[in-house]
This record gives structure tokens, C-alpha cells and sequence, in this order.
């Protein structure tokens, strides 16, 4: 449904993601993973219609985005790494301004706002001015925002950054029933336990490229390995991040 076809971004002639390829289905969660600096979020903003590629195509159904991106984002919900809301409306504000802007007919969004602000547990907080709202509570509002229209197509990029215990649990399961529904996901995320836990088929990034596609279990079973950590360790990590601790503590442990 969802398809990077071959892209490549260079910023002043710097290659940021170079020949990356992969399609999200529907019923399909896919995990992107890669550290930092590696060209997730530029992936994820090309298939978002944010950014244009330099070569290659993002492709919805067999067409690319860019030749109709109203009507793709009209079939996209979208939560960024960055929260970009108006601080000086409230959130239920927000919400109204994202719905109507999706075209959904008063009643229906008014329902919505009431069932699902009350679902993610933002109560009376709704009506107050997002400029008070903490960050999970942020981040709540841009999670609704993208359900809103019912997509067909989610990409979530850090979608948990924020979220306390009860809300993260309650995202992760409501990512498997939206998929179970039909929907193609796209989780760009750096917590590989929720990535083991929630995805069917992982790609992982690693300076641009793609070092990895296949299911968590088949990755495993390839790279002899009994955790989507030890693989993600043994195809991206160059340093050792248990001796890099044990240095880190001999340093702050040491007295004059």
C-alpha cells in the first residue's frame, strides 16, 4: 500500500538515505529502526509528503504520492517526532481545527473529540490552553489528531516519546487493533522492545542504508540471536555500549 521506492535525500551534497526500499501493507506493521543520524526521520517525512527525494519515489498504491498529495494526506494520519500544535488554543481547539480541516461533518467530530480525549484520559484538561499541557499530554492530542479521519495509512515517528506507563501500554495495543482493522502502519521508533513486541517485519537503517529487512524472528534466527537488541547490537553498534558505561562510571566515580 505504502512504498519507498529506491529513495535517495542529499542535503548540500550530502547523502542522508541512499537507494532505500520497502512497502508497509495493509493489516502490517512495519518497525523502522536505526540510531540516530541515520536517516529515519527523512524517510518518514518523504513518505509523509513533507519532503521531496532527491531520486526515488513514495508511492501509495502504485502511485506516487506527489502527483495527487492533497488526497494522499487525506488518507495519511501522521504523528511527527516534533509536537507542532498551537499553543494558545486549547486542545479540544486543536482537535476541531485538525478535524475540519480533514472535512469531517460537526456532529461526527464533536463525537469523536468527546469519546477519544476521554479514551487517552486528557479530561477536563481539553479546554485548557495547549501553552499549559505537558508533553505527554502534547503528545496525546497529536496521536487523536491523526486518528481523527480515519486513515488508512499511519506513520508514527517516536509516538511513545512522552507517554506515561498506562498510555504507551495503551498505544501499543491499539496499534495492533488499528492493524488488525486493515491499516498499513509505519512505527519509526528507537525502543526496540516495543518494536519486538508490536511489529511483524523490522527494517533497520544504519548510515543512510538499509542493513536489515525481514521479521524480528527470521532476524534472529539469521544473526543467532535471542533479542531484537542483539541484532540491532551486532549490525549497527561499532562501540561497545557496555564498556562505554563501565568507563563512563570509573569517570564519575572517581575522586581527587
Amino acid at each position: 500500500m505504502l512504498e519507498a521506492h529506491r529513495l535517495v535525500k542529499r542535503y548540500n551534497g550530502v547523502t542522508a538515505i541512499d537507494d532505500i526500499s520497502f512497502s508497509v501493507d495493509r493489516g502490517e506493521i512495519l518497525g523502522y529502526l536505526g540510531p540516530n543520524g541515520s536517516g529515519k526521520s527523512t524517510t518518514v517525512r518523504i513518505l509523509a509528503g513533507l519532503l521531496e527525494p532527491s531520486a526515488g519515489r513514495a508511492l501509495f498504491q502504485g502511485g506516487d504520492i506527489n502527483a495527487d498529495l492533497v488526497g494522499f494526506h487525506a488518507r495519511l494520519g501522521y504523528v511527527p517526532e516534533e509536537q507542532y500544535l498551537y499553543s494558545f488554543l486549547s486542545g479540544r481547539e486543536q482537535l476541531e481545527l485538525f478535524g475540519r480541516l480533514r472535512g469531517l461533518p460537526d456532529e461526527l467530530l464533536e463525537h469523536k473529540i468527546h469519546s477519544l480525549t476521554s479514551l487517552f484520559g486528557l479530561g477536563e484538561a481539553i479546554d485548557q490552553a495547549i501553552s499549559g499541557y505537558s508533553k505527554g499530554m502534547k503528545q496525546k492530542v497529536v496521536i487523536i489528531a491523526a486518528l481523527l479521519h480515519d486513515p488508512e495509512v499511519l506513520i508514527f515517528d517516536e509516538p511513545e516519546s512522552g507517554l506515561d506507563v498506562t498510555a504507551a501500554l495503551v498505544l501499543r495495543q491499539l496499534v495492533k487493533t488499528l492493524a488488525d482493522r486493515g491499516k498499513a502502519i509505519m512505527y519509526s521508533s528507537h525502543v526496540l522492545d516495543v518494536v519486538e513486541k508490536v511489529c511483524s517485519r523490522v527494517v533497520v537503517l544504519h548510515r543512510g542504508r538499509v542493513v536489515a529487512h525481514d521479521s524480528v524472528a527470521e532476524l534472529r534466527a539469521l544473526m543467532s540471536r535471542d533479542s531484537l537488541e542483539d541484532v540491532y547490537r551486532q549490525l549497527v553498534l561499532r562501540d561497545d555500549p557496555d564498556q562505554i558505561a563501565r568507563d563512563i562510571a570509573a569517570v564519575v566515580t572517581t575522586h581527587a
